[in-house]
């Protein structure tokens, strides 16, 4: 670890409050720490997200590869120059997402997005990772109730986001030292006190 600072990230359904969590998590490591998204965080990736969310009809071929450059952008231009600067760097998302919903929702082969994720990638894994765990009916749910923009991915089929929850799932089950499964029908608080001690057992 003392090569580098320390890669965090956040995944979750819709609604599970990733968002919210990974903010609260910077703002208590300090300005030292890098908060960014996926797919986003530099220019260029920022207009992919752009097309990702907003093109109606695209396959998940499509969606699995836009997302490939994205994040070759994001890490290559932002991600790594961070965590060589030994900054901490919490990210939004990252490559369990792809797993779960381009995998699991999207029907594509798990060998090959593991491949694509770490060509994309170059390798670089998460040193720790909250999947913040709910079912869709209280995700979207929340969503509703809190008057969120609602994306392309928000409209799909309850079927779709029970898909991506067995995706994030299965991901947790396959790994355990990297992944902390977070109950996130906790309150904001508590779910934020869980991740704290997450982090603190991590670092110590």
């Amino acid at each position: 670890m003392a090569q580098r600072g320390i890669f965090i990230t956040f995944e979750g359904i819709e609604g599970s409050g990733k968002t919210t969590q990974s903010q609260r998590l910077a703002t208590v490591l300090g300005p030292d720490a890098l908060l960014t998204r996926e797919p986003g965080g530099t220019h260029i990736s920022e207009q992919i997200r752009d097309i990702f969310l907003t093109s109606d009809g695209i396959t998940p071929m499509t969606e699995l590869l836009l997302i490939a450059a994205a994040r070759t952008q994001h890490v290559n231009e932002l991600i790594r120059p961070a965590l060589h600067a030994k900054r901490t760097v919490i990210c939004d998302r990252f490559i369990d997402a792809t797993v779960a919903y381009q995998g699991y929702r999207g029907d594509i082969d798990l060998a090959f997005i593991h491949q694509l994720n770490h060509t994309a990638t170059d390798g670089l894994t998460p040193d720790i990772t909250f999947i913040l765990d709910l079912s869709p009916e209280i995700g979207l749910s929340r969503q509703q109730q809190g008057g969120v923009p609602r994306d392309r991915l928000d409209r799909e089929s309850l079927e779709s986001h029970r898909k991506v929850r067995e995706g994030y799932l299965s991901v947790a089950k396959a790994n355990p030292h990297r992944i902390k499964l977070i109950d996130a029908t906790q309150s904001p608080d508590t779910v934020h006190a869980a991740i704290l001690a997450e982090y603190q057992d991590y670092v110590w």
